[in-house]
C-alpha cells in the first residue's frame, strides 16, 4: 500500500508538471500574439488578462511604452470606451431591481421637457413619448448618434474632440448636438441602430432617479462593492485607492488620453478600469452579485445587430462561427469598445477575458485577437 501511495503521488505530480508546462507553452505563444500586435502601426500599449474559474487560471498581461520611454504595466488602468455601456445598462438594471423604474417606462417620465423636446421628430411625427428605457438600452430607439459625421457637414464630435481638447462637454451639450446637427433614422421599436446618445439619456435618467451624480452611482452601487479600487469614471471622478497613470490612448498619431474633449464620452463610454477589475465586474453580474437573476436575463433579449453579433441592454454577444465559418462555434458575451477594447464572457470555455490596443482604428483587430487568444486558451 505504501508503495501504491508513492506511485499515485508521483503520478499526480506528473501530471500536474505537464499541465503546468502545456499551460506555459500557451502563454508563450498567446505572448506572440501580443508583441504581434505591438509591432503594428500606431498600436503604443497592449494590455490582456484572463481568468477560468473551472481551472483556477489566471493571467495578467500589459507591453508597451508611455511617450517617454516608461513601460506600461498591469498597474496601469486604460480607457474602456463603450465598455462603459454595460456599466450603465447595469445601474439601470439597479434600479430596476430597486423598484424604481422599469425597463417598459416611457423616457418621458424621467427627463426633462427641455430634453424631450425635438428629441425624434420625423416625417412630421414626435416620437419621444413613444420611446421607452428599454429602447435606449438596446439602441431601438431611433435617435441618432451624436458621433457619427453630421448630415449639415459641420464638424463631427470627434473633430472636435481633436480641434478642441479643452473643451469640457455637460451631458446636456451632448443631446443638444444631436438634436441640430442629426435627424432621427426611424420610429422607435422598429430597426436597431447603435448609438451613444442613448446612453447619455440613460445616464441622466440614472441622476435622475438616484439622486446622485452619475459617477457617484457608480461608486456606491458597483465600484466599492466589488473592491474595484482602480476604476472611475475620466474626468469626472477618482479611484477609491491610490492608481497609476492612466495608458495612452491613440486616434490615429494623436496621443488623446488626457484632454478635456474626451468628456464628449460620458455614459457612453469613459469609465477607466484595469483587467482585474473589470474581470470581478464581469463575474459579479453573471453570477447574481449585482442583479437579480430576472433582471440579467432581461438584459440578454437579443435583436440583431449586424452579421454575427447581437444585442442586448448594454451587452453585445458575438457568434464566432457566424463572422467566419472557420471559427469555432463558440460565442462570447460582453462588449467592445472603439479604441480595440474588449471584456467578454467565453461560456463554451468558462474564461473571462478582458483587453484593449488602445488605438482608436483597431476594433476589428481586437475582435480577431481575442478569437485568436481564445482559441489558445482551448489548447491548454
Amino acid at each position: 500500500m505504501k508503495k501504491l501511495a508513492t506511485i499515485l503521488i508521483y503520478l499526480t505530480s506528473a501530471i500536474a508538471l505537464l499541465a503546468q508546462e502545456n499551460q506555459d507553452k500557451v502563454i508563450q505563444r498567446i505572448d506572440r500574439l501580443l508583441e504581434k500586435e505591438l509591432k503594428k502601426e500606431n498600436v503604443h500599449n497592449v494590455f490582456l488578462s484572463l481568468y477560468s474559474p473551472t481551472d483556477d487560471f489566471e493571467w495578467h498581461m500589459a507591453k508597451g511604452t508611455f511617450k517617454d520611454g516608461r513601460e506600461v504595466s498591469i498597474q496601469n488602468p486604460f480607457y474602456t470606451a463603450s465598455i462603459g455601456k454595460t456599466f450603465t445598462a447595469t445601474a439601470i438594471g439597479i434600479l430596476v431591481d430597486q423598484g424604481k423604474i422599469s425597463f417598459e417606462d416611457p423616457i418621458a417620465k424621467y427627463l426633462t421637457t427641455e430634453l424631450m423636446e425635438g428629441l425624434h421628430i420625423m416625417d412630421g411625427v414626435d416620437y419621444g413619448n413613444s420611446i421607452k428605457v428599454s429602447h435606449l438600452l438596446q439602441h431601438t430607439s431611433g435617435i441618432p448618434d451624436y458621433l457619427e459625421e453630421p448630415i449639415d457637414g459641420s464638424p463631427s464630435m470627434l473633430d472636435l474632440i481633436l480641434t478642441e481638447p479643452n473643451r469640457f462637454w455637460e451631458p446636456e451639450a451632448l443631446i443638444s448636438f444631436s438634436k441640430d446637427h442629426f435627424k432621427p433614422t426611424f420610429a422607435p421599436g422598429t430597426d436597431y441602430y447603435y448609438t451613444d446618445t442613448e446612453y447619455v439619456l440613460l445616464g441622466l435618467i440614472i441622476e435622475k432617479i438616484g439622486a446622485m451624480k452619475l459617477h457617484e452611482f457608480f461608486l456606491k452601487h458597483i465600484f466599492t462593492p466589488l473592491q474595484m479600487d482602480h476604476t472611475y469614471l475620466n474626468l469626472r471622478s477618482k479611484p477609491i485607492q491610490p492608481t497609476a497613470q492612466m495608458a495612452e490612448m491613440y486616434a490615429g498619431t494623436h496621443e488623446i488620453s488626457t484632454i478635456k474633449s474626451l468628456s464628449a464620452d460620458w455614459a457612453g463610454g469613459a469609465i477607466v478600469s484595469t483587467g482585474k477589475d473589470l474581470i470581478r465586474f464581469q463575474k459579479a453580474l453573471r453570477e447574481g452579485d449585482l442583479l437579480s437573476a430576472e433582471t440579467f436575463k432581461e438584459m440578454q433579449k437579443w435583436v440583431k445587430e449586424t452579421k454575427g453579433m447581437s444585442y442586448g441592454y448594454g451587452l453585445r454577444k458575438i457568434s464566432f462561427k457566424q463572422l467566419f465559418p472557420i471559427f469555432p462555434n463558440w460565442e462570447v458575451i460582453g462588449h467592445s469598445g472603439m479604441n480595440g477594447t474588449s471584456m467578454y464572457y467565453c461560456p463554451d470555455l468558462n474564461m473571462y477575458l478582458v483587453g484593449t490596443l488602445n488605438q482608436l482604428e483597431a476594433s476589428k483587430e481586437a475582435v480577431m485577437l481575442m478569437v485568436k487568444v481564445l482559441m489558445e486558451c482551448k489548447k491548454r
